[in-house]
């Protein structure tokens, strides 16, 4: 069977914008939804095994989980945007990928929620004081569902580009031609290194947060904190720069065809080849300079310097996945018959989104600030 076969029909609509604007709001949804995405992968986790590790520890994880009800809404809501346009743009492998997978793929909606309750339920036991046995075991749970939301991801991620693999699964996940919907990607040789890779790349946006985190607002937990924060966040980041490190090089030199090794290494890809490796050493050598104690300034750097980690690996995965997709799809060929009565509802409410967003996070900076510099009460006298 020539695997071609298996791709979704063209649409005779066309695409409703062009390719670039398409591919640009992929990009840059993802490296929003990435970044408290990243949070709760690997933070929940952190969060579970530093509440046994002293004060300070289950300080931060404290600090974290507070902040995770409205962490894990920014993602999911940001998540949006770049899923709507992998469904536009790459509509004729997504598709079929996701009808092989279909019962892992609708299980998301099911996990999502069990998780989403599940820190709620732990969140309120910790403001009240009371994170008993089993709200423990609620957190970890959570943790555990958002890892295997991950892996379902980059299951479905990974098998959009494995075309060539499609009549073999789909063989042997059918029943007299009709698929089941039971098929996992765990015979590509890509999901492995790709799905890790995302790990390490969390690890590093913790430890981003830790440091923006502490600057801004940790000061009120002393000074004692505030070392133990800068040390914690960048033995983190060098855990997750050397995971990372480690993975990228397995998935580039071994999952990468000899054509998308040379073309991601040849002009003019390859200086964002390099940058993209090379990104999280800049954001270690930033908490290097933090790590007796973060200050606003370089914290704020730390962030924009992980935002653009997280940017560059979005960049260079649009890139490689369309080098996988050509032999059997060329998004250039797409007619394109522009909608703008679904584009401009579409940027509006992008941009005011996006500016509630900002809006909110400089009122939480604001209220911080004044906490921070606010005055002792005084001793009461009778």
């Amino acid at each position: 069977m020539n695997p071609a076969d298996l791709l979704a029909p063209p649409s005779p609509l066309g695409f409703p914008a062009p390719y670039w604007f398409m591919a640009f709001f992929k990009v840059l949804g993802f490296s929003l939804h990435a970044v408290p995405m990243n949070l709760w992968y690997a933070g929940i986790l952190l969060a579970m095994l530093l509440w046994w590790s002293g004060e300070h520890g289950r300080t931060w994880s404290t600090r974290l989980m507070n902040r995770m009800p409205v962490i894990i809404a920014f993602g999911v809501n940001f998540g949006i945007v770049p899923l709507l346009f992998v469904q536009t743009a790459y509509y004729r492998v997504f598709y079929p990928a996701t009808i092989l997978m279909a019962w892992f793929w609708l299980s998301v909606i099911g996990l999502l929620t069990l998780a989403y309750y599940g820190v709620y339920l732990y969140v309120i036991a910790l403001r009240a004081g009371n994170v008993s046995r089993f709200h423990r075991a609620v957190g970890w749970i959570s943790a555990l569902f958002f890892i295997g939301i991950g892996f379902v991801f980059a299951n479905g991620l990974s098998l959009m580009n494995n075309v060539a693999g499609w009549p073999e699964i789909w063989r042997n996940t059918s029943i007299s031609g009709a698929a089941l919907g039971t098929a996992l990607n765990i015979g590509d040789r890509t999901l492995w290194p790709r799905w890790l890779m995302m790990f390490g790349l969390a690890l590093t946006t913790v430890a981003a947060y830790t440091a923006f985190e502490t600057a801004y607002s940790g000061h009120r937990e002393g000074e004692g904190y505030v070392r133990w924060a800068g040390s914690f966040a960048l033995k983190l980041c060098a855990v997750g720069v050397v995971w990372y490190g480690i993975t990228a090089l397995w998935y580039m030199l071994g999952t990468w065809p000899h054509q998308t090794l040379e073309a991601m290494f040849a002009m003019p890809r390859v200086p964002l080849t390099v940058l993209t490796g090379a990104g999280p050493v800049l954001v270690l050598l930033l908490l290097w300079l933090q790590r007796r104690g973060a200050t606003r300034r370089v914290a704020l750097a730390t962030g924009f310097a992980q935002f653009g980690v997280v940017g560059l690996n979005a960049i260079s995965r649009q890139l490689v996945q369309n080098l996988e997709l050509a032999p059997y799809l060329n998004l250039m060929d797409e007619p394109v018959h522009t909608q703008w009565s679904s584009l401009i509802p579409f940027l509006v409410f992008f941009l005011v989104g996006v500016g509630v967003l900002v809006w909110m996070v400089m009122q939480a900076v604001a209220v911080n600030r004044r906490e921070a510099t606010a005055p002792s009460p005084g001793p009461t006298t009778g």
